[in-house]
């Protein structure tokens, strides 16, 4: 798909990830896009205007007047001009600012009189990401109706590992496509309940039976669904990670039961329903209501299954209905993915194994086969779960008439 001809405006905040701004607008440019550019004044500690001019093939935009202040730089003619406003990278200085109306450089005056869409790119090291004041303006920014482009996680300025890192490059020029109507408009307004995290199922007050699971590779699918159009519920089992898109509904629950009752208000009306949580097959047939004690050396619990919830929707599924499973396996993985396509009448499964290195749980990224109805099967390479998310909701869109 291409962009050709529409007008973008890349906004480039301080940050050390500015270097990646030249790259956005050298894809942009190759796309065919009008580019114009706005820097702040600590942007230029990082790359410089000219680079940036350069690439873009305008004058690069860094304060109210030009350089001998015999012009000005008009910001409401900036903000009219643009089809769609990048700003990328976002910093949590600028992103304060854009939240409360601070309106004390080119950048932000270009913003508030933009009637275009609005996507930002924050980067920051992941204390920062992770302050209340950021969390704040981030869900600010997104009231406003301004839509948010991900953080990484990955390797940070600061030698950390975690969230913060902004989204590359050629991840930005997707979802810009996707703005302009390009591509990927096909959950435009489908209704998509997601499953995501563990399940806890009580032993007693104190201890359960769970797994390892994050809910990231569900909150990831969750985000991009939102930013592809989509209404998404997310139905989330106990985990620290949430979503930072404001539009998504979510749903907490503990027990397999719990989700399971949760995502059953939701199955008539939904249109897609993605069961990527890693749900608790059995549970305690007799939770104590009290801590047990430790009084004798050996200890057995009862175990009962818990109820399927992929199972139980595909019994009911209509035929305008859409439905996607998850399995993780040790051994005999494709056979086994293959066997829960037919048994839980899905539309396909996307298959981890944990013999692939980098996937599974705890893991910034994932490696994925999608096994479908048809027993096709498709290999992918080892990614973030970011861009897994496309990947995933990229083949789904191919079953949407």
């Amino acid at each position: 798909m291409s962009i050709r001809g529409k007008n973008v405006l890349v906004g480039v905040c301080g940050s050390i990830a500015a270097y990646k701004s030249a790259f956005i607008i050298r894809l942009l440019i190759k796309e065919g896009a009008e580019v114009r550019v706005i820097m702040t004044a600590n942007a230029q500690d990082f790359i410089t205007p000219l680079t940036l001019a350069t690439l873009s093939k305008n004058e690069c935009n860094t304060a109210f007047t030009n350089a001998t202040k015999t012009d000005w730089n008009n910001h409401v003619e900036l903000g009219l001009w643009a089809d769609v406003f990048l700003i990328a990278p976002l910093s949590a200085g600028t992103l304060a600012k854009l939240a409360n109306g601070i309106c004390d450089n080119l950048l932000v005056a270009t913003y508030l009189s933009a009637r275009c869409p609005v996507y930002f790119a924050p980067s920051m090291d992941e204390d920062m990401w992770k302050h209340g004041s950021t969390v704040a303006n981030i869900e600010k920014l997104i009231s406003y109706g301004n839509k948010i482009i991900s953080v990484n996680e990955g390797e940070l300025a600061s030698g950390l590992i975690g969230p913060g890192r902004m989204a590359e490059p050629e991840e930005i020029i997707s979802i810009l496509k996707k703005e302009l109507g390009e591509e990927g408009t096909l959950l435009k307004n489908k209704k998509v309940v997601i499953t995501a995290g563990p399940t806890y199922e009580a032993i007693d007050p104190v201890r359960f039976v769970g797994n390892h699971s994050t809910g990231k590779m569900g909150i990831c699918l969750a985000e991009l669904a939102a930013k592809r159009g989509a209404d998404v519920v997310l139905i989330l089992g106990p985990t620290l990670l949430k979503p930072i898109i404001g539009s998504i509904k979510v749903i907490n629950v503990v027990s397999a039961e719990q989700m399971y009752e949760a995502f059953q208000q939701h199955t008539a009306q939904l249109d897609i329903a993605i069961f990527s949580a890693a749900v608790a097959d059995y549970k305690p047939e007799n939770p104590a209501t009290q801590k047990i004690k430790k009084k004798t050396d050996d200890f057995q619990i009862q175990l009962v299954k818990t109820i399927d919830i992929a199972a139980e929707f595909g019994k009911i599924k209509k035929p305008n209905q859409l439905s996607v499973g998850f399995a993780l396996e040790t051994e005999n993985e494709t056979d086994n993915a293959s066997k829960k396509v037919t048994n839980k009448n899905l539309e396909f499964v996307v298959l981890n194994s944990l013999n692939d290195k980098g996937a599974g749980f705890r893991h910034p990224t994932n490696k994925i086969t999608i096994v479908d109805k048809q027993n096709k099967i498709t290999n992918f390479e080892l990614k973030t779960k970011e861009s897994v998310a496309e990947d995933i909701l990229d083949y789904l869109e191919s079953y949407i008439k």
